[in-house]
């Protein structure tokens, strides 16, 4: 394997691209062709739900099971299409409302099968048609916090006074409230990860930065079952090990890039800070802004030297792989994998096998557009039918795996292109559509401003300034 010089992996970015400046935030115009992108995209969440559940699968065309984060975002979709005129307010209400009276129906309890979920929150996959637990998968504190989230913004958007739009924000209030967040809450007073009856809750809590940020203000701001006090505090304490880059490129670091977009795709993290970011001089939505940056650059330096990297052929997270597969790729025994969390060395959680993710740009487009849609663009214009399908972008692509002679676990391998993801995965969807309706018109980040819960949230972890007072 490549050896990476240590100071360079302590920076979190290649010797290269380590600037200490970036450039001015941009604002371009958007192609014609994301009109293109946003409505096959959107057409993931309305053709793939089951009409009679409203429950979303978490891939397609593989759909063995519902993924509750998926119908988080798939709840958030509706009203972006009926904005867009690709479905009738009718529509996305009536199938809205059928998504969230099974959730307030379905059963709970502490048995190992024959539930959906436990203590207010849900299992991570659930049956399609049954709605049921998924074989022996967790209770997922941070799914719930997903599909929370698609809810709270479902209850905000249905505002008028139409008997089915009331259903939906009474429905909305009492699944959000419902849920536990005490008993999910460690000695710590962070929150477990996970949660499996006859065995008990996952050791692992969250904590550091990552998409676990979305839990804590959730918890912290809920009206039913609130977080005990110094939930923020445990989230933040790790802060100080995970801090990459200097001058204008130092952020709080997480490598696989979904981490820095799921909150932000609901939350205007613009010019709100906690304590942490009233020291530091920026917020989080910079951090976000610095840390697909810092994706990008190390894309650029390639310390791997990777096939297809580059200026405009960036983007590191969670996504398919080709396989578990142990190869020689010049010269060297590489190490290939499936499904993954993917982002730069050397920052925490960072796996480089040379695969790349259409949404690890996308889904930052709102922090960094000049440089998101380059990459858009570019990518679609490289790859084209082999990565650009009936609900656009198919989940990833590795340049460098053009193994013909190996039975990778899915998709396909172009001997001269490389290996291509077969599948759309509804998590990795919803952050390209959110992303795209923020950078459009602040859409999401305008309704959820109003949410008593968040606002609730953000001051007791201790933010102020901006739309938030």
């Amino acid at each position: 394997m490549i050896a990476l010089d240590r100071r360079q992996l302590l920076a979190g970015l290649p010797l290269a691209a380590a600037a200490s400046r970036l450039p001015a935030a941009a604002r371009p115009v958007l192609d014609p062709w994301f009109a293109d992108l946003e409505k096959r995209t959107f057409d993931f969440f309305w053709e793939t739900a089951n009409r009679d559940n409203g429950l979303v699968p978490d891939r397609w065309p593989n759909p063995p099971f519902a993924s509750i984060a998926s119908v988080g975002f798939a709840l958030t979709a509706y009203p972006i299409g009926v904005a867009r005129g690709w479905c009738t307010r009718a529509a996305a209400r009536d199938l809205t409302l059928t998504t969230l009276r099974f959730f307030d129906r379905a059963p709970q309890g502490e048995a190992e099968s024959g539930t959906a979920g436990h203590k207010g929150f849900f299992y991570h996959f659930l049956h399609m048609d049954s709605g049921l637990r998924y074989r022996d998968v967790e209770l997922s504190s941070v799914d719930s916090s997903l599909l929370f989230l698609g809810i709270l913004f479902a209850g905000l958007w249905y505002d008028r006074a139409d008997p089915v739009e009331v259903e939906i924000r009474q429905l909305a209030t009492r699944i959000v409230d419902r849920a536990d967040w005490p008993w999910f809450q460690t000695a710590s007073h962070s929150f477990s990860m996970g949660w499996h009856p006859g065995k008990g809750f996952i050791e692992r809590a969250w904590d550091g930065y990552n998409e676990g940020m979305m839990v804590h203000l959730l918890a912290l701001g809920s009206g039913g079952y609130p977080a005990r006090d110094g939930a923020w505090e445990a989230w933040t304490r790790p802060y100080p090990n995970v801090w990459r880059g200097t001058g204008e490129t130092r952020h709080l670091a997480f490598a696989p890039m979904f981490g820095h977009q799921y909150s932000h795709m609901w939350i205007d993290f613009r010019g709100i800070r906690d304590a942490t970011m009233r020291r530091e001089g920026f917020d989080y939505f910079e951090n976000s802004r610095r840390a697909t940056y810092a994706d990008r650059a190390y894309c650029i330096a390639n310390p791997m030297h990777w096939d297809g990297y580059g200026r405009d052929i960036w983007g590191l997270t969670a996504c398919d792989g080709p396989g578990d597969f142990r190869l020689e790729f010049k010269g060297e025994t590489r190490q290939f994998h499936g499904y993954s969390a993917r982002g730069p060395i050397g920052q925490p959680d960072g796996l480089d096998d040379g695969t790349i993710a259409p949404t690890a740009a996308l889904g930052s487009l709102a922090f960094a557009p000049e440089i998101c849609i380059p990459a858009a663009l570019a990518i679609h214009r490289r790859y084209g039918a082999n990565l650009y399908g009936r609900y656009g972008f198919r989940d990833s692509f590795n340049p460098s795996f053009r193994y013909t002679d190996v039975p990778v676990n899915s998709g396909h391998v172009d001997p001269a292109q490389g290996w291509f993801a077969s599948d759309w995965l509804g998590i990795d969807q919803g952050p390209i559509l959110g992303a795209l309706a923020n950078y459009r018109s602040e859409f999401i980040w305008k309704v959820m401003r109003r949410s008593p819960h968040l606002r609730r949230g953000l001051k007791r972890a201790g933010f102020s300034g901006g739309w938030l007072g």
